[in-house]
């Protein structure tokens, strides 16, 4: 076997049987910046293979991908010793692999170490509890090239929120992106995060989506997002118990920050009076949203939604929130105003809404405009005229995509 800079194994059907094989392949091949292993069988004993053949002095590994192989607290011994050993590394995918508190606290316990210069860190559906947190925190505080970190789909609730922040707190890392959807993070969690959007001038990217912060949790991290050094481009709160209020002190943000790109409120209950607020927002010259999704109904965190082999955690779908009021035709005016005057945004996602014909016939009006959005996603359930004078329309001007309806 012979391997460029990068090579991708994912979803191979690759087996314990096989690691010895890749290793021999590794050592023979130290230029290799990216292994990507995702979604292969190859438990701790097969790891512990593959990362032997990433011990030489010469090994130029960057990117290391084992997310879902099958990997537990037991073997992130092995991994711990590894990263002592590879200063190269930068990025480490972990996620859907029940390593466990335990072997989390083995893992943080090689990030630690001076050799280690890891700078991303993917941990979601890891099994974690708030216990992890702190081991997270030390790393946090002690690597100031730390970058991203993503713990989604773990139940660290309040008390890990509250712990990380206060690691990031401590930390001169200069972070740019925090991932924490479906952790447990409450209203209160809120005013800690808002501390770390205003003092990390960094951050990118925050994705809070499918825990309840209500719009009192929007309300304490509003002042963050608006804070001057803030340069936020991606939010995401999709699914979060958010109304037409919330929505108001969003807009405030929205108007004040041109540095914000993509908003993901999804699944919120915002309601024809939220959607009233957030178009009237959009349609001002503060706000250079390019990416917005609104769309009502379940999202799916499942494995096989996102392409993912269910061999390692068994069937494996959260119940990420219920579904928001749906907006109606009455907002659709607002929505075809947007389209046909503001000038940045891309992207529009209004999926699983049930607007009827006549409000359809409104967002067709500002569709039809040049130089409207490219990509206007709806919904496959709406009826056949809506999706006749949508394909019609979007024959000229945008990229109509259409989703099945959710099961």
């Amino acid at each position: 076997m012979t391997l460029g800079s990068a090579r991708r194994l994912d979803d191979c059907g690759l087996t314990e049987a096989r690691c010895k094989d890749i290793s021999s392949a590794l050592r023979v091949n130290p230029a290799l910046a990216e292994l990507n292993l995702r979604s292969n069988e190859l438990g701790d004993v097969g790891v512990h293979c593959v990362l032997q053949g990433l011990q030489s002095p010469s090994c130029k590994i960057q990117k290391l991908s084992l997310q879902n192989c099958c990997l537990t607290g037991a073997g992130c011994g092995v991994l711990s010793s590894t990263l002592r050993s590879l200063p190269t590394l930068q990025e480490l995918h972990l996620s859907d692999n029940l390593l466990g508190d335990a072997g989390l606290q083995l893992l943080c316990e090689g990030l630690l170490d001076p050799q280690c210069r890891l700078e991303k860190l993917q941990l979601e559906y890891c099994n974690l509890s708030a216990a992890s947190c702190e081991p997270l925190a030390s790393v946090l505080r002690a690597k100031p090239d730390f970058k991203e970190l993503t713990v989604s789909n773990n139940d660290i609730n309040e008390a890990g929120v509250r712990v990380l922040c206060q690691g990031l707190k401590d930390s001169p890392c200069q972070l740019e992106a925090l991932k924490l959807e479906s952790c447990g993070v409450t209203s209160d969690n809120c005013r800690d995060l808002c501390g770390i959007v205003a003092s990390k001038a960094s951050l990118r990217e925050l994705a809070l989506g499918s825990n309840r912060l209500g719009d009192v949790g929007i309300a304490e991290l509003c002042p963050g997002l608006l804070h001057p050094s803030s340069r936020l481009r991606t939010l995401w709160i999709w699914e979060c118990g958010i109304t037409a209020k919330g929505c108001g002190d969003l807009c405030r943000v929205l108007r004040a920050k041109e540095s914000l790109k993509e908003l993901s409120l999804a699944g919120n209950e915002l309601g024809d009076e939220g959607a009233r607020l957030l178009c009237e927002t959009l349609l001002e010259p503060g706000c250079q949203l390019e990416s917005v999704a609104v769309g009502a109904g379940l999202l799916s965190n499942s494995r096989e939604g996102a392409g993912l082999s269910s061999d390692c955690l068994g069937p494996r779908t959260r119940s990420v929130g219920q579904p928001g009021p749906l907006f109606t035709a009455a907002c659709c005016s607002h929505f075809s105003s947007v389209l046909a005057q503001n000038k940045f945004l891309l992207e529009l996602q209004i999926s699983n809404n049930r607007l009827e014909d006549a409000g359809v016939r409104e967002l067709c009006q500002g569709l039809g405009q040049p130089g409207s959005v490219l990509r206007f996603e709806y919904h496959a359930g709406w009826s056949a005229v809506a999706q006749s004078r949508l394909t019609a329309t979007s024959a000229s001007w945008v990229q109509a995509i259409l989703p099945q309806p959710p099961e």
